[in-house]
This record gives C-alpha cells, structure tokens and sequence, in this order.
C-alpha cells in the first residue's frame, strides 16, 4: 500500500494555546470533543472533520491537524503539553497532489455555506492574537467598576475597567479576552471570554486600558439558582483589585476601516460590547467623516435591563440610528431585535445591497433563528434571495456571528 493511501489526516486540539472555554464541546454536533483536568481531545474514530468547531474557538487552538500514519489515541492526547511535530514529508504532500482542484473548491465552499467562520473585512486593521496564555497571562488592575442597569431591574450589569500599565495588550473593535479567576479550592483558575466593550485607544483615550460589559450570573435560563463563577468575582471587583488576563483573541469579528463603511448591529444584552466598542471608535472621529451610516438593533426586557442605556440615547442622530427592542414593558407588546429589522424593511434591505455594508449580530444564540428569519422576510419582499446573499456576505467577510 503506498504512503499516499496509508497517511490520514487527524483534528487535534493544541494544547499551549487552548484556554478550556469549552467552546468547542458545547459546539461539536456529534460529541466527538472531550476533556479531562488537563486537556481538549478530539476522539479520532468519531470526528468526522465537519468544520462546525473551528469558527467558534476564540483563539485557533482547535483548528490543529496532523498527516500521520495512526491516528493518536485520547490517552495520548490528554498527556501532552504541546502538539506532535507535524510530519513534512512526500507522503503529506501527495495526498494533497491527489486530490483534483474541482474538488478543493468544492470543499472551500462547503464549509462556508456550512456557516465556517467569515474572513475579517478587508479593511480591518491587523489583529494582534494570543500575546498572553493561560500558564503566561497579563496582570491587569481594576480602575473602574460601575453598575450600569436600574437596582430594580433583572438583570445586574456592570461596566469594568481593567489598565494594563506597561504592559502591551493592544485590542481592536470586535476583540475578546479571557479572565482568569482564580480557584475557590485549589486546581486550575476557571477561565471565562469576554468581548471588549472599549475602542483600540482605550476607554480612556490615549490610556492603556479596555472595559469589559459583564452581567452578574445568579440563575440559569431555567431559572434555577446558579452563581456564576466568572461573573460574580468581575461584577465584585473593586479599585486596584489585580485581575489575570490572557488574549487578546479574534481576528475574524472586526471593524471595518475603510472611509464609507456602514455597519449593521444587531444585539441583545451583554452582545452589546463589541457594538459599543465600533460605536464609540466612529463617535470619536466623528470630525473626520470617514464612517458610512451605522444602524443598531438592541434588544432586552425593559429600559432598565439595558446597559448603555443612557448614553445610547445621547449619541447624535447623525452619527448611529438607534433601534430599541423591548419584550417585558407593562402595557406594551412583546418586540424583539427582529420586529425592529422588520420595521426597518426599506433601510435594511438598501444597505444589504451596498457593497460598503458590514453586518455584526452579537447575543444569545436563540436570537440568530429569528434575525436569519427576518433578514430572509426584508430580502423576499425586495426582490432578493437571502441565502444566497448571506454566503456572499459571509465570503467577503461582511457577515459576522458571535453568539453564546
């Protein structure tokens, strides 16, 4: 049997840049994903090579693999410390000359049309990715901690100051990062991404400081009483408290640079950081006129439950069109993000139809049906089939999902 038959190509997980988020179980759709105390493995006689964990992981570690002649088992994945050295050699290298070009292209666009992660926008500037791991993080100290929803409201939210002094932690709009807490009973620290909520130049423009938007965790979405590890230890931060943080992560889900860029956000809750973060780098350079049109769909139960409220309120017309959706106002019907997309019909479906336009939906993964569905209701009724359009956008990098 010859080398270009007997070489497989395995999904591995890398270890020294994996922070244990457990992005990747949680998404894989056949449990081919496990873990120990240790490390993420991939089982190689189920993994079927579908793609759906890549686009999710925040920093790579699960876009790993090997051309080898057996495929290694879990009880040497769970042992290592950093990958196998990759096999260079003519067998690799055949496999790949085997396979005919019609069939890569093929391939490329199956992972897409299958929602594989979009390329950044193509005037994004360059990401600076996993400067600080978990065994070498960044010490971070708190300057700021402000709660920024009602005291009788639901839901506690809070806005968070971490400045990292001296130490370089460059970030852009669309960014995350990773907290470490540290552990309640000894073991490893439990590791929580958090979406930036602050521009490149800092929260405190020219400072070297990025702001978190965290909501405080106290009960499941059953309603079940439940303490958020991550949540509760951010939202008690106090002044000078030190905080571990590994990152920065992302470079897919960024702004757009280029003069005349509209972008359309679409958001619920705590999904409102990254929006905030491009809103307030385009309301800072407002002087400039450099930005397209931005439009912003925000959802939540009540005004008191939304964070950024306030202010969002106070940003000029000119700059960002604010559309609020409210679904637990007494007296009032239920509207979520999607009735607003609707009710904005004409606007969306001309700024889907401008090759400057950027999409960005941000929240809980259960919004995403109802967005695909009402992008699907304004391109019907505008003479456009939105399937199709979503794969082009996606392909262009114009068409970015982060949903949890």
């Amino acid at each position: 049997m010859s080398a270009t038959t007997e070489l497989i190509r395995q999904h591995l997980i890398d270890p020294e840049i994996c922070i244990r988020c457990n992005t990747c179980e949680e998404t894989c759709p056949i449990d081919a994903i496990t873990h120990d105390s240790r490390n993420y493995v991939v089982k190689p006689e189920i993994c079927n090579n579908c793609g759906d964990c890549i686009s999710p992981c925040p920093t790579g570690a699960i876009d790993s693999w090997r051309s080898i002649a057996k495929a290694y088992a879990l009880e040497e994945q769970f042992k290592w410390d950093s990958l196998p050295a990759a096999v260079e050699d003519a067998g690799a290298e055949a496999i790949e000359a085997d396979i005919p070009e019609e069939v890569v292209r093929l391939s490329a666009a199956a992972v897409q049309a299958q929602g594989g992660e979009a390329p950044p926008p193509w005037s994004a500037a360059h990401p600076y990715v996993g400067l600080y791991s978990l065994a070498k993080p960044a010490t971070a100290t708190c300057t700021g901690n402000f709660r920024l929803t009602a005291q009788e409201a639901g839901s506690d939210i809070h806005h968070i100051v971490l400045d990292f002094g001296t130490t370089a932690f460059p970030v852009l709009e669309g960014q995350s990062l990773a907290v470490l807490v540290p552990p309640a009973n000894g073991g490893g620290p439990h590791v929580r991404m958090y979406s930036i909520a602050s521009p490149r130049n800092g929260e405190r423009p020219g400072y070297n400081n990025v702001s978190l938007t965290v909501k405080r965790v106290n009960r499941d979405r059953d309603g079940n009483p439940v303490r958020g590890m991550a949540s509760n230890y951010l939202c008690d931060l106090k002044k000078s408290d030190k905080v571990q943080v590994a990152g920065p992560f992302g470079a897919s889900f960024l702004m757009p640079n280029h003069p005349g860029a509209n972008i359309i956000m679409i958001c619920t809750g705590t999904g409102s950081a990254p929006m905030r973060a491009m809103t307030e780098r385009r309301r800072r350079r407002m002087a400039l006129k450099e930005g397209g049109e931005l439009l912003l769909f925000f959802g939540a139960r009540t005004p008191e439950e939304l964070p950024y409220f306030g202010p969002l309120m106070k940003l000029p017309k000119e700059l960002i069109d604010v559309q609020l959706a409210f679904s637990r106002v007494p007296g009032k019907q239920k509207e979520y993000v999607q009735d607003r997309m609707r009710a904005c019909s004409d606007k969306v479906a001309r700024l889907l139809g401008d090759e400057n336009t950027f999409v960005y939906l941000c929240g809980h993964k259960q919004m995403e049906e109802g967005v695909d569905s009402a992008f699907a209701e304004v391109c019907n009724a505008h003479a456009k089939d939105w399937t199709r359009l979503r794969g082009d956008l996606r392909g262009a990098g114009r068409y970015h999902v982060e949903t949890y």
